[in-house]
């Protein structure tokens, strides 16, 4: 039998553990359930819950939920918040233009540049994505209890530092 020219470790099983993967599985989780929880809401507009209910809503439209700004944004910086490319930030908003959850305006610093910004409909969709977060913040403490629920904020927050906060 022939050496191999490298080390085989005793074990691949860290490559379904490790910290990334859970993370990764947690946030999708996460957002399964916030979505779940949008879909059920009876102050999203019937429409938009069906999608929700469909699965024609995803984790990639939230990008926008939870990304864009109050006061409106362009495109190329909702993307750069969201770390997608400017090409699908653009699909996602013209779905979402769609759906009647944003508008694209004029921005009045640079006629040249258009801003996305929620429509009344968006808004309530907001307070939705909100009321679901918190839910499903508060289904995750009962889960794990207060004590670790805590540890694991503050170590993410610690963790990612100032990449989760809306520039």
């Amino acid at each position: 039998m022939s050496e191999l020219p490298y080390a085989i470790p005793p074990s691949d099983a860290w490559r379904q553990t490790h910290l990334g993967r859970l993370l990764g599985h947690a946030m999708r989780q996460f957002d399964a359930r916030v979505l779940q929880l949008m879909a059920r809401d009876v102050a999203v507009p019937l429409a938009l819950s069906n999608l929700a209910a469909r699965d024609q809503v995803s984790a990639a439209h939230i990008h926008i939920t939870r990304h864009l700004s109050l006061a409106g944004d362009r495109i190329t910086d909702l993307a750069e918040r969201a770390g997608m490319s400017k090409q699908a930030m653009a699909d996602l908003v013209d779905q979402c233009v769609a759906w009647g959850l944003v508008t694209r305006e004029s921005d009045p610093h640079d006629r040249r540049a258009r801003r996305v910004c929620f429509t009344p409909t968006g808004l309530d969709w907001l307070q939705a994505f909100h009321d679901a977060v918190a839910q499903a913040e508060a289904e995750f403490v009962e889960s794990v209890g207060q004590d670790v629920a805590t540890v694991v904020q503050i170590g993410l927050e610690a963790y990612a530092g100032d990449s989760g906060t809306l520039a």
